[in-house]
């Protein structure tokens, strides 16, 4: 009996340690996936995602190539992303003369196109609206939260990547990153 027992246990210590273990390898980037820290200086994954309200027309990350870019991952049911969208809105305007253009990647599709579009009018954004994917998402790290930002400068490297709500501030510092950048 006391012999089965200490079987079981051994049993349960090692697929304990198999799942932890295909848990951290499962989050190590691959080829064109972003890692889940600090992605300063990487390459940012290409995506090609349908515009919303596009008459689908999709959108790459490779069409901004020569701009700085703000791909900002969100959800109408995200509160942050409520807070941070009308500074974002600000932003483009402010910025987008100086070659920087912002790329907002709906995550709730599933919410419905039109659920979306008009999200997106009420909070006046002036930017695409593109249709997130699973696939998408995991290329640039997985969903950890929402919003999730990524700066990314006109050589199409990531300056820097911020997850959840930080102020405008930390935005307005990171855009001149990415537009100082290569």
């Amino acid at each position: 009996m006391k012999r089965n027992i200490i079987y079981v246990l051994i049993v349960i210590v090692a697929i304990s340690v198999l799942l932890f273990a295909g848990k951290y390898m499962s989050h190590s980037p691959a080829a064109g996936h972003l890692g889940v820290a600090n992605v300063a200086g990487q390459t940012a994954p290409e995506f090609d995602l349908k515009v919303l309200g596009g008459n689908g027309r999709t959108m790459k990350l490779s069409d901004l190539k020569g701009k700085a870019v703000l791909v900002d991952f969100w959800a109408t049911y995200c509160e942050p992303c409520k807070i941070e969208m009308p500074w974002i809105t600000e932003l483009q305007k402010q910025y987008g003369p100086q070659g920087f253009q912002v790329v907002g990647i709906a995550m709730d599709v599933d919410a419905g196109e039109n659920t979306i579009s008009g999200f997106a009018q009420k909070m006046g954004v002036n930017y695409p609206i593109l249709l997130g994917t699973d696939d998408t998402a995991e290329h640039y790290g997985g969903m950890r939260g929402l919003p999730m930002n990524f700066f990314i400068d006109r050589s199409g490297k990531v300056v820097a990547n911020e997850l959840g709500l930080v102020g405008k501030d930390v935005f307005e510092e990171n855009i001149k990153k990415s537009l100082a950048g290569s």
